[in-house]
């Protein structure tokens, strides 16, 4: 637990002296400076590669920045973590997504006494056994058939990890399998699903660790009774899985025990596609890849313990990060996958980054006193490009952005691919340099535009560029691959969380808002209390009382 204010260390505030010489650079003169600037700027680890060359950064400010992770304690606070120390103090919680994924026999952390590896390589096996019983068609519904469709049912990470690794791992999915996800409380949702699947060939899986969340359970609820209209209470057990640890409200609901996969209270919902939450992934792509993806991550685990500060990827990326966000005051990060299967990928990070550091209290109680995370958005090139690249390349704001590449494609059109890289790389290059009044001015020469209409053209034809962004690259998109990206951004979340100060693993934000909605949803239902809230909540409960006597 820091004793000093981010704002009053000796590194936060020689990076701000810094940063006034460093406010005044631009990235066309760093680079013409220094043409070695990408050997000296990029890094690869864990089968990635990071170009960070693209950022307002010397060598002096990176030696300024991890001066400042070190003073904040980043490494120690890394190896609690890995250690199994109960870093989330605020719920009395290890930390331990890193044990999911480390090979039999590597994992010795002990949480309250117990080790943990066993257990997980012991879930690990249910898993694989499961999984293979469905793929191969041994697992069949009521009637005999073979399952053809999946459809998990959960919320949060529950849902977003699930949805993002299967649809990034199209290439390797099952050819009779395909997978389905429900999470909106919204019966369009789940509305939608069922009107694509069979009850004969379906294979439900009720992802909740308490069996209690109430979206999930809601919609688990109702997709039991759709069911029921086709088979009997009684087959139940064979199209409704669990991923939970509540045996008496699983079996209540009419799943067999012996189709529970359990988790643990030391993996956070936003980090838990990499434990049983991950079942719906191993339906589809298989186990071996499902063991593939869990070493991807486990590779960056690896690099993220053992490489020192200068050469370790995650704490690059958030250093570079917390330069941008503290320094120069960029508010939101755009997140941009060059492929289709990746598509998915910015609104798993939202939860991932905004969700873990999305706080204004540090760990000792008081305000961090800067801003901490920024917005996460952003969408797959080049739809972006025909969308919200306009705002990044001459908007007011300075957005910085990550691209994510992928080099070679599983399709066969190479001409598209080509396009797709040009693309991605032309944009990185031209939020560095953008188009001085020069350029602009030579180019609607050469066109012949008169001097009047050059005249009035120029403004907006130029672009001041010096706009920050990563690029990230991999060689292909393997389930190896995906599970290193994804573990280089937890770790880089752990990083800035550290730096700020704040606890990156509870969500006490989030639970607010589903303590009010069951009091509201009471309302709903039976006599309104007027008392319990504003005016604005009590005419907007009326209305909607209004329109449900109506139907």
């Amino acid at each position: 637990m820091h004793t000093t204010a981010l704002t009053d260390t000796a590194a936060f505030q020689a990076l701000q002296q810094h940063h006034a010489q460093a406010a005044g650079w631009h990235m066309r003169d760093l680079f013409a400076q220094q043409p070695d600037r990408f050997e000296r700027m990029s890094v690869r680890a864990a089968g990635l590669l990071l170009d960070y060359s693209k950022n307002r950064v010397g060598s002096d400010t990176l030696s300024l920045l991890m001066s400042l992770a070190r003073e904040r304690g980043v490494e120690a606070l890394r190896d609690a973590m890995f250690g199994g120390e109960k870093i989330n103090f605020t719920e009395h919680r290890a930390v331990l997504h890193t044990a999911l994924r480390a090979p039999a026999g590597a994992c010795t952390v002990q949480v309250d006494g117990q080790q943990v590896g066993p257990d997980v390589q012991a879930v690990l096996g249910h898993i694989r056994d499961f999984a293979g019983r469905v793929r191969d068609g041994q697992w069949r519904g009521y009637t005999g058939r073979e399952i053809t469709d999946i459809v998990n049912i959960g919320i949060g990470g529950s849902f977003l990890g699930p949805q993002m690794v299967c649809t990034a791992l199209h290439d390797y999915a099952h050819a009779r399998l395909k997978a389905h996800f429900v999470s909106n409380v919204d019966g369009h949702d789940l509305h939608e699903v069922l009107s694509r699947v069979d009850p004969e060939t379906t294979l439900f899986i009720v992802a909740s660790k308490t069996f209690t969340t109430q979206e999930t359970m809601l919609n688990a609820k109702s997709a039991r009774a759709w069911f029921l209209r086709h088979g009997k209470e009684a087959d139940l057990a064979r199209h409704f899985v669990a991923v939970s640890t509540n045996a008496t409200e699983v079996a209540a609901f009419g799943i067999d025990t012996a189709n529970m996969f359990p988790f643990w209270d030391w993996v956070g919902g936003r980090y838990s596609v990499w434990s049983a939450i991950g079942l719906s992934i191993a339906l589809l792509v298989g186990f071996d890849n499902f063991s593939a993806f869990l070493a991807g991550a486990h590779e960056m685990d690896r690099h993220f313990r053992e490489a020192p500060l200068e050469t370790n990827m995650p704490v690059i990326q958030a250093l570079i990060g917390i330069w941008n966000r503290n320094f120069y005051n960029s508010e939101s990060l755009s997140i941009a996958p060059y492929h289709q299967w990746l598509r998915y990928f910015p609104a798993y990070l939202q939860q991932l980054d905004m969700e873990s550091n999305g706080k204004r209290i540090t760990r000792d109680g008081t305000p961090v006193g800067v801003a901490t995370c920024p917005f996460i958005w952003g969408d797959v090139g080049t739809n972006g490009q025909h969308a919200f690249f306009q705002l990044l390349h001459q908007g007011t704001d300075v957005t910085p952005i990550d691209f994510i590449a992928v080099l070679k494609p599983t399709h066969g059109i190479a001409e598209h691919h080509d396009v797709l890289l040009a693309n991605c790389f032309a944009q990185s290059e031209a939020f560095m340099r953008g188009k001085d009044a020069g350029e602009v001015r030579a180019d609607l020469q050469r066109q012949g535009v008169d001097d009047a209409e050059l005249n009035a053209l120029l403004p907006h034809k130029t672009f001041d560029g010096n706009r920050p962004s990563n690029t990230i690259l991999l060689p292909e998109l393997t389930p190896k691959s995906l599970g290193s990206l994804i573990a280089l951004y937890e770790h880089k979340t752990f990083v800035q969380g550290a730096i700020w100060g704040i606890n990156s693993f509870d969500q006490w934000g989030v639970e607010l808002g589903k303590v009010l909605a069951k009091t509201i949803h009471g309302e709903l239902k039976a006599e309104a209390n007027p008392a319990l809230h504003d005016a604005s909540t009590n005419a907007l409960i009326a209305l909607a009382k209004q329109a449900r006597q109506a139907q």
